[in-house]
């Protein structure tokens, strides 16, 4: 047998024993109590977006496409969903400080004007949760409320 035969079966068998290997999907029955949506006025549209372009992997209810059952692909999206959670998630929002609220606030802002957000390797498998610029107005245009409510509520309280 030759060289490259051996690593072809060798690679094979790999891609089969990892076959067998599940990851833990990110599903949750219910919204959670901290869920950004139970504590916060948020827009019939906004959630729309949210729902549409974030929440796949800043929540804690993913979607999952059926490729997602073929490892690697599905190790690979539970490990970027277990980070995007880790960065931002709204399922659990209202349980942040209100330091760390305001900074993720920023940061979205931040993100969707520089179009890092949602992220080229999911709009180019999820088309549809591309924001166009209406959408990008009216996200930014509530979290930029937010912010400022957040901020105002701090300030009263060192009243």
């Amino acid at each position: 047998m030759t060289k490259k035969k051996k690593i072809f079966y060798v690679l094979v068998m790999i891609i089969v024993v990892l076959q067998f290997i599940r990851p833990t999907k990110n599903l949750s029955e219910t919204i959670s109590v901290n869920d950004i949506r139970n504590h916060y006025t948020v827009p019939a549209d906004v959630e729309n977006i949210l729902k549409t372009s974030c929440f796949d992997c800043h929540s804690n209810n993913t979607v999952y496409p059926w490729y997602t059952n073929i490892q690697p692909v599905g190790l690979w999206m539970q490990n970027h969903v277990n980070d995007a959670k880790e960065e931002l998630n709204f399922s659990e929002f209202a349980s942040y400080s209100p330091k760390r609220m305001n900074r993720k606030y920023k940061e979205i802002i931040k993100q969707v004007k520089e179009d890092e957000m949602p992220l080229f390797s999911y709009t180019l498998i999820h088309g549809y949760a591309e924001l166009n610029q209406q959408q990008k107005d009216i996200l930014l245009a509530w979290v930029q409320k937010q912010k400022t409510e957040l901020n105002y509520k701090e300030e009263e309280k060192k009243d």
